[in-house]
């Protein structure tokens, strides 16, 4: 600002937005001086740098009001978690299904862990992922997967991101007794 730019000349912008081309920094200096304002270098990596002559005050405050505007517009994302065990209830599951699909309608990420404890974290990987998978299936919201299955301190692990393309994802048929659904034949 003012006697602190050290370029020998610069694009200068009057109080009223007038342009008044490229000219030397004294004469710069000299109009902000006649106008009794300052003179701020406003963009210093142009060819030449920009100047504005304007109130400094008023610049700060300004900068400061857009600054905020920006800031509340920004979306904080947080890694929310949900914990299933392999004996969790399916009317549980429900209940953190929905719970995960609300955080992912809000743009968070959501990781899954399935916990693994005692005897639970020697069996066959194949068999725990299915489990974690059935719990995926019933998130009645659209998801991508934003980290792959994979163990975790806690067991496995998968991380969730929402999918903007809006599709569904698909839903494997679980019934709450626990058994699997009857199926139908249509030639019977």
């Amino acid at each position: 600002m003012n006697d602190g730019i050290r370029v020998p000349e610069v694009r200068v912008i009057g109080p009223n937005a007038e342009n008044y081309g490229v000219i030397s920094i004294g004469e710069a200096l000299e109009k902000a001086r006649e106008a009794g304002l300052d003179l701020i270098e406003v963009s210093p990596l142009a060819k030449p740098p920009v100047c504005k002559i304007t109130d400094y005050g008023k610049f700060k405050y300004e900068q400061n009001k857009k600054d905020k505007e920006v800031k509340s517009k920004m979306k904080v994302s947080e890694t929310k978690e949900v914990q299933v065990k392999i004996g969790t209830s399916e009317h549980d599951m429900g209940i953190k299904a929905a719970k995960a699909a609300a955080w992912l309608r809000e743009g968070h990420r959501v990781k899954v862990d399935l916990f693994l404890w005692g005897r639970y974290k020697y069996m066959e990987f194949s068999f725990l992922k299915e489990r974690l998978e059935r719990f995926l299936a019933i998130i009645p919201e659209s998801y991508k997967i934003a980290e792959p299955v994979q163990k975790s301190p806690k067991g496995l692990s998968v991380a969730l991101e929402r999918d903007k393309s809006g599709k569904k994802p698909a839903i494997l048929p679980v019934s709450t007794t626990g058994e699997k659904p009857e199926e139908t034949h249509e030639d019977e």
